[in-house]
Order: C-alpha cells, then structure tokens, then sequence
C-alpha cells in the first residue's frame, strides 16, 4: 500500500468503548508505518503504528482534548518486534473506559492471545470513564498512513474492523484452525458496529474503500490501492526482505527486487520454498544491464537466508540451477549446463515450472518453453533440466549492476503494480498469472503446499 490510503471522516460518539480488529502483513522491518491514524485538530498523537524501526512492534497512542489543553495522553507498545515478512498477524485493540477493573480498560492481543508485554511510556493508566478524541465529530481518519499523508504503509491490511460503543476479544474476529492449528479470520463473525463502526473487506476492487458492516460508513481511495490474493488465509511467497545483501532494494510489498548500487551482483530469494509438489513462478524484467538469471536455489544454503550475499549469483548456491538472459543455464559452483538458448532483455516474461517429485525444472520465455520443455512430461522430463533430488527449494533471481530490476508474480496475479493481462490460474484455482500454469503445478502458497502435505 506504499504511497496509498483510505480517509474519512468520523459522526459524534461517545469514545469510551471500541474495538479495532486488523490482519497486518509488514514488508520489512525499517519503517515506521501508520496502520490507522485520527487527528481532530493540531495533535497527531492518535494512531496505531508499526513501529519496528523505533523497537516496538505496535505503539498504540490516544489523547482527550487538544495539543494546546491539559488533555489526558495515553499509550501503550509492545516491546517485542515483529520480524516475520511473510506471515500475517492479528492485531485486536480492545478498549473500553467504563469497565471497573483499571487493567481491562485498554487490552492488546497479537494472534488471539493477550500481550503481556505492554509498555506504557510514563502514560498513566486509563482513567474510569476516559472520553477519547477517537469518536469526535468530523475527526479526520486514515488508514495505511497519516492523515497528512506521510508515514504509508509498507505492507498489506485485511479484515480491518472497528467497533464503536462496542467491545470485542479476538476470539470474535479470529479462530484456530483444525487442520493446521494456525490462527484465521472468521469470515462473517457477529459483530456490532455502532455509529461509526465499520468493516473493510478489501473485496470490492473498484472500491476498496466499501464498508461491509451494513452502516455506510465507506472510505475515500488516495493514491492505487492494490487487492492481491495474499490473505491471513492463503499466504503467497515473495521475495524475502530479511535478505541482508546491502545494495538490493525491495518493493511493491517485495515482489520487486532491484540492485539500487555498486558493481557486483544482487540476489534475492522466496520467502516460501517447497520440497515435493510441483509449482509454478513469473519473473518479469523490468530493467537490465548486463546480465539478470532466475531460478532455484537450496533452502539450506549458508548463504541464502538471513546472511551478506554481496557479489553471489544464484549459481554459486548448493544445488541452484538458472537460466541467464544470455542464453545459458548453470547449476551449483558456475557449471555451464546448457548454451546458445534464447536470451531475454527488458519486458520479458520468464515462467518457471518446478517439477520437484520428478526433480526436474523448467523455463519458459513469454510462454514457449525452451529447449522444447514438456513440463507435464512426469519422470522423463522432456526438455527439462534435472534438480537435486530430496531438497527444500527457493525461487530466486541475481542481477548484475546498477539498474537490474526484476518483478515477481508467484499467483497474486501482479507485477510491481501492474495486473497481469490473460488472468491464467492453476488447476486448484489458486493464483492467477500472466501464462497457462501446466497441469498439475500450483501457485507457491500456504493452501497449495499444505494440500501437498496433507495428501
């Protein structure tokens, strides 16, 4: 949602009793970020904050009264950080001034349990009673950044909830799931909205602003508001931002990557990877000089992860295979497999189908599979390229130089900020890419490799 927001502005209310429920998914961990921002008047002290970059993982502020008056200033962080890119957190802030026991009147919960470790910044407990500037009448609302315009999310929202006269534990907006005993949304949970209570879906595309909660209550699009398929429910990889290698730079929530200084390589990796299954990536050139490649790489790898990888390419990975854009394939340790393939350059589509029960890889350039691949071809692997077999795999691409810039879609059906134009999905639906998925290969997400595991 960089550079984009919902606004609005808010009817009279009480303020003493509401919830705000949130599925967050951060793209890094460097930037202070507005989830949901209220200002009134002159004080901007009134939002709830990511705020890794400053050491806590939600900082959560309120005040009465305006910045020039005796107005009480309340806040409450969470001292641990939130460090994952790739999953989703819940976040429910559950505050209600009229409850009689002082510790229940502003409770915090991350992922249904309740945050023990709250940090209160010198701010006083919540008075009995409190009235906040939340609920006043034409404040101003922002969600994924300030209501000046600054501080934007980097990141995705789903689910976004408020109460207003209405008090709600986690359990009302979110359960354990079953199968794989991981926190979920409910989808329609029974909630009471109030005034100016509301309920985003983000389901509308041409209105991503749409309240879902019955009260009207509807939001204004600033900037371009992207509907992805990534949901608390069905998590789609990217390109892994954890990566430490200090001259690539991520964006469009870490599905581009691009070397953004210096003279030698920059690689990035997935953030989600595969042991058996077959699955299928886009990776789109945005810009090039000298030399991109795209492949897999190890999950194992020492230097994959969370390591410098300044100056390595993909094919200095244990068991990597790659396909250059001048024509080559090479696996681990700089070995030439294949030459004299197509090259490709700026605006080409290189689709990638990982055929990990057979051990085999394939590659195709804007939708004709070189050296005549059969990707459905099973264990004879026609036109295939052979991968080390009983091996966790990563995406990944390299780029030399200043200006290599390379876009992925792995099924939320965009590249950078751009839809995909053919709309093609896999056989089990979810994902939509650029290019027919073979049959039998799925998008890399939580649902398509759990439906792995548990067949």
């Amino acid at each position: 949602m960089a550079s984009a927001r919902l606004t609005k502005t808010t009817s009279s209310s009480t303020g003493k009793i509401f919830t705000i429920s949130v599925w967050l998914k951060k793209a890094d961990n460097a930037s202070n970020s507005m989830i949901f921002h209220l200002t009134s008047d002159s004080n901007t002290n009134k939002y709830v904050e990511v705020a890794s970059k400053s050491g806590y993982a939600i900082d959560f502020q309120l005040r009465n009264g305006t910045s020039g008056d005796n107005g009480t200033y309340l806040r409450r962080r969470l001292t641990r950080l939130f460090r994952d890119v790739n999953g989703w957190y819940h976040l429910v802030i559950r505050f209600d001034s009229t409850n009689s026991t002082a510790a229940d009147r502003a409770r915090i919960y991350v992922n249904g349990e309740q945050a023990t470790d709250v940090d209160q910044n010198s701010t006083p407990d919540v008075p009995l009673n409190f009235v906040s500037d939340l609920n006043n009448d034409n404040s101003n609302l922002s969600l994924a950044g300030s209501v000046g315009g600054s501080n934007y999310l980097n990141g995705q929202l789903a689910h976004f909830h408020f109460t207003d006269g209405y008090s709600y534990g986690p359990t009302t907006f979110g359960e354990t799931d079953a199968t794989t005993g991981i926190w979920k949304p409910k989808v329609s949970p029974s909630v009471t909205y109030g005034t100016n209570g509301f309920f985003l879906k983000f389901d509308n595309s041409a209105n991503m602003g749409l309240d879902s909660g019955g009260g009207g209550n509807n939001w204004t699009t600033n900037g371009t508001i992207i509907q992805t398929k990534d949901t608390p429910s069905n998590v789609f990889a990217t390109m892994n931002s954890l990566n430490t290698n200090p001259n690539i730079a991520y964006s469009q929530v870490n599905n581009t990557v691009f070397a953004d200084s210096g003279g030698d390589l920059r690689t990035a990796f997935s953030t989600l990877g595969a042991t058996s299954g077959k699955y299928y990536a886009e990776a789109k050139v945005v810009s090039i000089q000298d030399a991109i490649q795209v492949g897999l790489v190890a999950a194992d790898s020492s230097a994959a992860i969370g390591s410098n990888n300044y100056g390595w390419a993909i094919h200095q990975f244990k068991n990597s295979l790659t396909y250059m854009s001048v024509g080559k394939i090479k696996n681990y340790n700089n070995n030439t497999v294949a030459t004299g393939l197509a090259t490709y350059t700026a605006n080409d589509i290189i689709g990638i189908a990982a055929d990990l029960d057979n051990s085999k890889i394939y590659f195709h350039k804007n939708g004709t599979y070189i050296n005549s691949g059969v990707p459905t071809s099973g264990s004879t692997g026609t036109g295939a390229y052979s991968l080390t077999a009983n091996t966790t795999y990563l995406f990944g691409s390299s780029m030399n130089y200043n200006n290599g810039k390379v876009s992925w879609n792995f099924g939320n059906g965009y590249f950078g900020t751009t839809a995909v134009s053919s709309a093609q999905s896999p056989d089990d639906g979810n994902g939509i890419f650029e290019y027919d998925v073979p049959a039998g290969y799925r998008a890399l997400c939580t649902k398509s490799i759990n439906a792995e595991e548990y067949s």
